[in-house]
């Protein structure tokens, strides 16, 4: 996967009205600029209160919900907690995409694995130099402290020295309350 596809979703999600934004590693590549690593997947992240706008606009769509790693069909109930992934295929070409549901309380995103960790919801995500919405690398970090696996340390390496300081004060202060024992605190202070 290149840039080329991140561009080929954003042109899919055009004429979406609501917003969404890329997520997981290809978020971390479009904040710094270029691709850092191999990706195998392609996630995009939405509010929650939105699923159901995205499922009626990906209409041709096959939608599946992940409950507990397993996949099931997502008839058109809005999916609350704990369920946040779903998956989609478009059978016409064999498109995917993973779509990620994001928590909302009025003017806050709402990191759902704790909901006592905040952010102005306004400054969730930014746009790439050629337009590409992205969530922001400190959320995305974020995520990526549980079982922290090998492709995400290399991300927050990738990723640190590119970080100003409001950001890393906020990722710090969220990882530790998250996940105290964590080593990228260590890269943090």
């Amino acid at each position: 996967m290149s840039f080329e596809q991140c561009h080929s979703i954003t042109s899919l999600m055009s004429g979406f009205n609501k917003t969404w934004f890329f997520a997981g590693g290809w978020a971390i590549d479009l904040f710094i600029g270029r691709e850092t690593r191999q990706h195998h997947d392609i996630e995009i992240a939405l509010f929650r209160e939105d699923q159901l706008y995205l499922k009626e606009y990906l209409k041709e769509w096959d939608f599946k919900k992940v409950i507990k790693g397993k996949f099931y069909t997502w008839e058109n109930e809005f999916l609350e907690l704990p369920i946040h992934e779903i998956h989609a295929v478009n059978d016409s070409n064999g498109d995917k995409l993973e779509v990620l549901l994001n928590e909302t309380k009025k003017d806050d995103w709402k990191f759902r694995r704790d909901l006592t960790i905040s952010h102005p919801l306004k400054s969730v995500w930014s746009y790439s130099d050629t337009g590409i919405p992205y969530l922001n690398p400190e959320i995305v970090l974020l995520y990526k402290v549980k079982n922290t696996r090998e492709k995400d340390h290399q991300d927050f390496l990738a990723t640190i020295d590119n970080l100003n300081n409001q950001r890393k004060k906020w990722l710090y202060y969220a990882i530790q309350l998250h996940e105290p024992e964590h080593k990228w605190l260590q890269f943090l202070t």
